[in-house]
């Protein structure tokens, strides 16, 4: 009796340690590695507002926030679509000529009727969508390249945004303009914006659609064979770019009071940078909105801050040139040490 109960106390005392040791260890070099992009660009982003705020009064007070919500929003929208292609694995460049479409319309077609613009600002939306969708229709049944395909349908928008507007002009409601600067609590419509995209984004890699273009970036071949359709996806991704592009184009007229049918252009490679300063892949697959909003913001504030150190306005693009470098050095790290970890 004496030795079976020594028996039993010690695999009593032996199972503990047996779990103990099955347990899997919490991997932080692992999480770590996969992060760094997003955090080298939350760094990034604290360092411009530390100097920025040095520099200036005022820059840690909610007046501000706002002002460089503001100023970030257009670029915010633009970029949200274009996280969503580069998850896909693509890139749109048609949200170029989206935006000046969307202004032009805009600004010939808005009136101080509410419900006359409430129409063109829902046909713009729509319009934004059914483009977008037949770019990756295009891209699916083709088999062609994303940049072939949106280079030329940037180059189609452009080109009916100049006959429908030659020139920078129109006129935009008041009321639509005064959009911007609406407050509740204190918080301007562009702050709830961007909690709005952080919701829907929180909502969207959840759903089905989300996941499936997630997976379809990260491996085309494995996301078809699991009875993913390439073909919807493509459609879905493509018209949400395009769907974000046009509010985008809305939002836009907010700050300029009338339409521009170059405007968009200023728009296309500074999306692909914000997505990709906040880490996400441009080989798809990877990445999160959060990180974006944070590299649209990065990207704005560098204007302020060139503005306060009295230096020229041509080393805005030094530097964020500078911050992309920095950025994809940064994922590229990453990524290998996380290659070098599964090997």
């Amino acid at each position: 009796m004496v030795m079976a109960s020594a028996e039993q106390t010690g695999e009593m005392m032996q199972r503990p340690a047996d779990m103990k040791s099955t347990t899997p260890a919490i991997d932080w070099r692992g999480r770590l590695l996969d992060r760094a992009p997003f955090l080298v660009a939350c760094l990034m982003l604290a360092l411009i507002v530390g100097i920025y705020g040095s520099l200036q009064s005022g820059v840690f007070t909610l007046d501000e926030l706002n002002l460089d919500t503001a100023a970030a929003m257009t670029l915010m929208l633009a970029a949200t679509g274009q996280t969503i292609v580069l998850l896909r694995g693509g890139i749109d460049l048609s949200i170029g000529g989206m935006i000046s479409l969307g202004t032009v319309i805009a600004a010939t077609r808005f009136a101080d009727d509410p419900s006359t613009t409430g129409f063109w600002a829902l046909a713009i939306l729509a319009l934004g969508f059914v483009i977008g969708a037949l770019n990756g229709l295009l891209i699916s049944l083709l088999k062609l390249q994303p940049f072939l395909v949106t280079l030329a349908t940037w180059s189609i928008l452009n080109g009916v945004a100049m006959i429908i507007l030659p020139t920078d002009g129109g006129s935009i409601p008041t009321w639509w303009v005064g959009f911007a600067s609406t407050q509740l609590f204190g918080v301007t419509s562009p702050v709830w914006m961007l909690l709005v995209l952080l919701l829907f984004w929180w909502w969207f890699r959840a759903t089905r659609v989300g996941i499936s273009i997630q997976a379809t970036g990260s491996n085309e071949k494995s996301a078809f064979l699991s009875g993913v359709s390439i073909t919807r996806v493509n459609l879905v991704t493509y018209g949400l770019s395009g769907l974000f592009a046009a509010g985008a184009a809305l939002f836009l007229v907010t700050q300029t009071g009338a339409g521009s049918p170059t405007i968009g252009k200023d728009y296309i490679l500074p999306s692909v940078a914000a997505a990709v300063i906040g880490g996400v892949s441009l080989f798809g697959g990877r990445g999160h909105l959060a990180g974006t909003l944070i590299g649209a913001f990065v990207l704005t504030l560098i204007g302020n801050l060139v503005f306060v150190l009295h230096v020229s306005s041509y080393w805005q693009p030094v530097a964020s040139g500078v911050i992309l470098l920095l950025s994809v050095l940064a994922s590229s790290v990453a990524e290998k040490a996380a290659r070098g970890r599964v090997q």
